[in-house]
């Protein structure tokens, strides 16, 4: 069985935790190629949409230069394209100040404090379990290195 096929079997198993309503009731399914919910779940899966999420729930509202700061690693534009993604989606809110020089601060709205907390608990088991799944990836690295 493909997984189109197995799609819509999959659709009516799957409940919102909130309605009781499954996939299938909505209309969405990521598992779908042309599905729209594809696209907005490839965008948040994107690495930095999840750490601006998780900084944000953990540090609460935040400025673009903390959020860079307490992001090791991304780069202006990715931010920025992180950020702009995030608010286009609902999922957080940009709020200019009217002062000199203006000030922009960032936080999550209710759908992106949902998600959030979603997937803190991913960010901490990645933390509690990288060592173990780094350890397995030399192991098979050494295993399969005359391949």
């Amino acid at each position: 069985m493909t997984t189109e096929e197995a799609a819509p079997a999959r659709a009516g198993q799957r409940e919102d935790r909130r309605t009781g309503a499954g996939a299938a009731e909505q209309g969405y399914d990521v598992f779908a190629q042309v599905c729209p919910s594809r696209a907005v779940f490839a965008e948040l899966a994107d690495k930095w949409s999840l750490l601006i999420l998780m900084s944000l729930a953990a540090c609460g509202p935040q400025r673009f230069s903390e959020l860079q700061r307490g992001i090791g690693g991304v780069s202006r534009k990715m931010l920025t394209q992180s950020l702009r993604n995030l608010e286009r989606s609902g999922l957080l809110l940009r709020t200019v100040y009217p002062e000199t020089p203006p000030r922009v601060v960032y936080d999550l709205l209710p759908l992106g404090r949902e998600l959030a907390e979603l997937v803190t608990p991913l960010g901490r088991w990645t933390e509690h379990r990288a060592g173990r799944m780094l350890a397995a990836r030399e192991e098979f690295d050494a295993a399969h290195a005359g391949e």
